[in-house]
């Protein structure tokens, strides 16, 4: 796959969980693809996936599962 960056054809898909907001209004979306390039180090969504991301956080009270979540600091 072609980096949007760098224009190399090493760029991949990685898919990673995103969180938004915090305390109450915590949201984590799971699965997010995210294009990764190991020749320039940068890594990017495309627009279509943040529009997916604006609207599972706009239809979140339909499309979410609610799930405890442990937090921990790093320090």
């Amino acid at each position: 796959m072609l980096c949007d960056i760098c224009g190399q054809g090493n760029a991949r898909i990685r898919h990673i969980s995103r969180s938004y907001g915090k305390g109450e209004t915590l949201l984590v979306i799971e699965n997010v693809p995210v294009i990764s390039c190991p020749d320039c180090g940068e890594s990017y969504l495309t627009a279509e996936t943040l529009h997916q991301i604006d609207r599972i956080k706009r239809d979140r009270k339909t499309l979410t599962q609610e799930r405890p979540v442990e937090v921990a600091t790093f320090v």
